[in-house]
């Protein structure tokens, strides 16, 4: 390595990776390792827009671990991370779709952390590998609604916290913003009515406190909901919601386009009926969910509007769907948590289903439970690679198969 050795990629964890396998903190694809271990930068390094950001191996606001990365490499980082997850496991991919990603400024939820100090309270996200709060002054990847209600609350943290980290969880809903506090510690009717007053305000949706026993609404002016499709459903407290709505939108015209023409689909993993609602009509549906509070608010937006969606309450980690109970639909999309679903992926490779949507927010685990399938006969036809979370190492994917 007499004149150095060009990065060629990103890694899983965000570092930038040489031909020869060398791995450099912050590193980008172009930029050039020299002799002495300094970096000369190549074409692909951007400008990172937030002041919260700094380049690995500096820490800096956890939310974002790629700001220094151009569209180009950024895109490409999120396509690799798919397509080396299918070709580790021996996958043949007959179509590769175009990544997608999302925007700035368009993530509609978010866990920020508070903490009350002696000059009044940070509130932020987690430092990288760390537990410091990084103390927010302006975010570039959440909706700007979101971004607003910052400062407010960190001065209600100021007033109300007691000496424990206080968390706080926003998602925006169809009414506006959905707001609920663990930790918060407002004593006395006089600080609930000015907690009251805060949500009036500022116009929220709902506002919450958990105590650690669930949270508890003290505003709600009406029923809060999420549209689906065109369905309003009713959203539980803490229910899953894709992070933005083009990223949603995209996973969900996947979904139609590779099962458009199935009369009958298993929905696993439904939650609140993201793919069910959009499916139903041509398509009878069966939406499986083991979560309560989204299972009843699926069923009860599908039963109110007359849809042709049967919503079970039914754990499919301890209970998958066997083959026999497959095999009575045309087609099915599964879109299941982190971990994967290879007990349910080893049914479904066991039954005669010919038709797979398999939507993924981890690529090393899809591609496992892909392989399964691969292996009892299914080809994996279209793979499209889905970066939600900008500027993050965090990756998401839709996929077809067929046999």
């Amino acid at each position: 390595m007499s004149e150095g050795e060009q990065i060629e990629r990103i890694a899983a964890r965000g570092d930038g990776v040489t031909r020869s396998g060398r791995h450099v903190a912050g590193g980008v694809p172009g930029d050039t390792v020299k002799p002495d271990g300094t970096v000369s930068l190549g074409p692909h390094r951007a400008q990172p827009p937030c002041r919260h950001f700094a380049t690995p191996p500096a820490t800096g606001c956890g939310g974002c671990q790629l700001q220094h990365v151009d569209e180009a490499a950024l895109r490409q980082f999120v396509t690799d991370r798919v397509v080396y997850a299918a070709e580790g496991q021996g996958l043949v991919i007959d179509e590769l779709l175009e990544t997608h990603l999302s925007p700035p400024a368009s993530r509609r939820r978010a866990t920020l952390h508070g903490l009350r100090t002696a000059k009044g309270a940070m509130l932020g996200f987690h430092e990288a590998a760390s537990r410091r709060i990084v103390d927010l002054r302006e975010c570039h990847i959440l909706q700007p609604e979101l971004v607003a209600l910052i400062d407010p609350l960190r001065r209600l943290i100021a007033d109300y916290a007691g000496r424990d980290p206080v968390d706080v969880e926003l998602t925006r809903a169809d009414q506006g913003i959905d707001c609920n506090f663990k930790g918060l510690e407002p004593k006395g009717l006089a600080a609930q009515e000015a907690l009251a007053g805060f949500a009036r305000d500022h116009g929220l949706a709902r506002l919450s406190l958990d105590y650690g026993y669930g949270p508890e609404t003290i505003w709600e002016p009406e029923p809060v909901t999420v549209k689906l499709g065109s369905v309003a459903v009713s959203l539980p407290h803490g229910a899953f919601l894709q992070p933005t709505h083009d990223g949603e939108q995209v996973l969900i015209n996947d979904a139609r386009d590779f099962l458009g023409e199935a009369a009958t689909v298993a929905d696993l993993f439904s939650g609140l009926g993201t793919f069910a609602f959009d499916l139903a009509n041509p398509a009878k549906v069966l939406a499986v969910e083991a979560g309560r509070d989204a299972h009843l608010a699926c069923k009860a937006s599908a039963n109110s509007r007359q849809l042709p969606v049967h919503a079970m309450h039914r754990d499919l980690f301890r209970n998958p769907l066997q083959p026999a109970e497959i095999d009575r639909f045309a087609a099915v999309v599964l879109d299941p948590p982190r971990a994967g679903a290879r007990d349910q992926i080893a049914q479904i490779a066991a039954s005669g289903a010919e038709r797979i949507a398999y939507i993924s927010c981890n690529p090393a685990s899809w591609a496992k439970d892909a392989k399964t399938l691969v292996e009892a006969g299914f080809g994996l036809r279209k793979l499209r690679p889905v970066g939600q979370f900008r500027w993050s190492t965090h990756v998401e994917l839709t996929s077809y198969f067929t046999r």
